[in-house]
């Protein structure tokens, strides 16, 4: 039972609120259904064919991608069982370990990386928009991606794009219900259809399954890994705030059971054609197209280009508000919450979507994975495994949910900061920063010891493990009748 008359106001608002009983109603399925819509996106094509266009075989990509998914299931299941027990979202569930004012700093890591994600989606679209007007007027240059700022032209589309999400956020979320429905009836189909055309285009699936691996010996394990690391960052951002969705559970079984069935299998076959696909574009093209946006634009029918840009425009929409702004648009709001609301929180999204230069991260497959997915996993794998660590190791999956939203309660600490949680946060995110500043070519990896600059390729894990490991350390030494 909670008392919600005793929350400080400072720390609650309805959004944060515990979930009642009688409201929590998702089931096994809808689970299921979240994880399909969700993993039929642009961005999880881009992912299998970001691997194809780095020298995997289809095989080789398939597997990386599903056990990726696989391991990162497990943290989403583990983080989703305190939202399912308590009915909490992940900012009061992060206040159990960070403290009622430092759980501001995961949510902020966690809502910056979805600012990028909402970047990326709204140049998706805005490419989109512009491969449109480029069927009509073929003489229109190829989007510059390799300079500081595309053309005119292709930003005035990405900026259309962006005004119309806004849009949507003044709305209200609700709005794009029938964009959901639409999306998840259509883009399986234009999947399908796409699937097809490869297949018919390269004489039958056998000459793109044929396709040979450009990564042999050392030379693929090298790239398989901080490949596996960047797949397991695709959904890090999910594996912390999933309590967000499983706060609606019915019980604990419906959101793991849902969960399972949904992510891993959805996120492999999906990629599958993302796969099938980019491996056909040598055959067709002679050279390895990754981005289905610029695949599209290369077919000759002006209505085909048109409808399938479409297609794109819309199911980018519709998951671009679904997926990234509704969570960092609450985080937000977590700041002060009688002063920013979801439409302001979305605003704000909106604003740092642009300020990270979403076109330079998937401007080649290389800054897609490595700069990327590698690089912001490294910020939320520390923030899993202190998480993980408190709720299962420390607290044995026992919390005082009034006090959550209390500022003079357990998880209060000191001054509203769990000065444990920082060291371990701090701690798991150090040994990351000299690969990724190798990567970005802030610094020469000459200046590095590579051992150093390595432990980048394994960026989530390490900062999962070592958070992890010095938060329990540094708990151990506190007593139990504090906690």
């Amino acid at each position: 039972m909670t008392n919600s008359s005793t929350y400080d106001n400072n720390l609650t608002n309805e959004d944060l609120a515990p979930v009642p009983l009688e409201k929590r109603t998702w089931g096994t399925w809808n689970y299921a259904a979240l994880w399909i819509s969700m993993s039929l996106c642009i961005p999880t094509y881009m992912l299998a064919s970001s691997l194809i266009g780095g020298g995997m075989n289809w095989w080789q990509a398939i597997l990386t991608i599903f056990l990726g998914n696989t391991i990162v299931l497990i943290p989403m299941i583990l983080n989703g069982h305190a939202g399912a027990k308590y009915g909490i979202p992940f900012p009061v569930f992060a206040r159990a370990s960070f403290g009622t004012i430092g759980a501001n700093i995961p949510a902020m890591l966690r809502a910056i990386v979805a600012c990028g994600w909402f970047g990326i989606q709204t140049w998706i679209g805005g490419d989109a928009l512009y491969h449109i007007l480029k069927a009509w007027n073929p003489s229109l240059a190829d989007v510059d991606t390799q300079s500081l700022f595309p053309q005119a032209l292709p930003m005035i589309c990405f900026f259309v794009f962006w005004l119309l999400n806004m849009y949507i956020v003044y709305l209200g979320v609700d709005s794009i219900r029938k964009l959901l429905v639409f999306k998840a009836i259509f883009l399986p189909l234009a999947a399908l259809a796409l699937l097809a055309w490869a297949i018919t285009a390269a004489k039958g699936l056998g000459p793109i399954l044929e396709q040979p691996s450009k990564l042999h010996g050392n030379e693929f394990w090298k790239y398989f890994f901080p490949a596996l690391t960047g797949m397991v960052g695709f959904w890090a951002t999910l594996s912390l705030n999933i309590p967000d969705f499983t706060r609606y559970a019915k019980s604990q079984k419906a959101q793991i059971s849902g969960q399972a069935i949904g992510l891993p299998p959805s996120m492999t076959l999906f990629a599958f054609i993302g796969v099938v696909v980019t491996s056909a574009t040598p055959i067709v093209y002679g050279s390895t197209i990754w981005d289905p946006v610029q695949l599209a634009g290369k077919f000759d029918n002006k209505l085909m280009v048109s409808f399938a840009m479409l297609a794109v425009i819309i199911s980018t929409l519709a998951t671009n508000i679904a997926a990234n702004i509704v969570s960092p648009a609450n985080d937000f709001a977590n700041l002060a919450p009688k002063k920013i609301n979801f439409k302001t929180g979305g605003y704000i999204t909106g604003i740092i979507g642009i300020l990270i230069f979403p076109w330079k991260l998937v401007a080649d497959p290389s800054g897609y994975i490595f700069t990327w997915l590698v690089g912001y996993s490294s910020l939320l794998g520390p923030v899993g495994g202190i998480l993980i660590t408190d709720y299962y190791f420390i607290r044995k999956q026992q919390l005082a949910v009034d006090e959550l939203y209390s500022s003079t309660g357990r998880y209060h600490f000191s001054n509203g900061f769990n000065t444990t949680a920082i060291i371990a946060l701090l701690a798991g995110i150090l040994p990351n920063i000299p690969g990724f500043l190798v990567t970005i070519k802030v610094i020469s990896a000459d200046t590095v010891p590579y051992w150093i600059s390595n432990l980048y390729n394994y960026a989530w894990f390490v900062g999962f493990l070592v958070s992890g490991f010095v938060y329990w350390l540094l708990m151990k030494k506190i007593k139990n009748s504090e906690l």
